[in-house]
């Protein structure tokens, strides 16, 4: 998802390499610790980069984590359209988010969801860019629901952004409870009971 908001220097292929790789280091480092665990001398190790490339690239801590949001909600975007545009969608979404719980434990939670706490009441831009995260999620479902509704496998009376939301809301809910309890069965009965109520699957 790019931030229109902010300008970023045109870099040359090995520039963006460099760019993505901090990133994505970044990313898994805030997942693991937290925004205000990380510091940018753990990304720099973490990257391999020294301290003018991290900061040519980041001068700010800031931009990182407005960068680590991006990247997240363009992952999370990027494989639920993969999911539930496949033949038998709804069954690959429901199986790609189960597995991806179960393959953590649900520890750390969601990566962009968790980043509300951190960062929603102190970081305003942050927040924004989060909520503009989830907006493409939501999106990104209520895609692969048309069809289904299209196809009269959805009540007809079920809109898809509404089932949309509900279904990121279930996710979340289901997510922090899993991560506090360490145990992914929150979350599997929240997606699992839902979808059969409204799916019947």
């Amino acid at each position: 998802m790019v931030n229109e908001t902010r300008e970023r220097p045109k870099l040359t292929a090995k520039g963006q390499r460099v760019r993505a790789r901090i990133v994505e280091e970044a990313a898994a480092l805030i997942h693991e610790r937290g925004v205000v665990a990380t510091t940018l001398e753990d990304v720099k190790v973490a990257a391999e980069v020294s301290g003018s490339q991290l900061y040519h690239y980041f001068p700010d801590k800031d931009d990182l984590v407005q960068a680590v949001i991006d990247y997240n909600a363009d992952a999370i975007v990027s494989r639920n359209r993969q999911a539930l545009g496949s033949a038998n969608g709804v069954e690959a979404w429901q199986k790609m988010v189960i597995t991806a719980a179960k393959r953590t434990k649900a520890k750390g939670g969601c990566a962009l969801g968790s980043l509300v706490g951190q960062l929603a009441e102190s970081d305003s831009e942050a927040r924004a860019l989060i909520a503009s995260g989830f907006d493409q999620w939501a999106a990104a479902i209520s895609d692969g629901l048309r069809s289904l509704h299209a196809e009269g496998k959805l009540p007809s009376d079920i809109d898809p952004d509404d089932l949309a939301i509900t279904l990121l809301a279930a996710l979340q809910g289901g997510l922090l409870l899993a991560q506090a309890q360490r145990n992914t069965r929150p979350f599997e009965t929240a997606v699992n009971t839902l979808l059969a109520l409204i799916i019947g699957r």
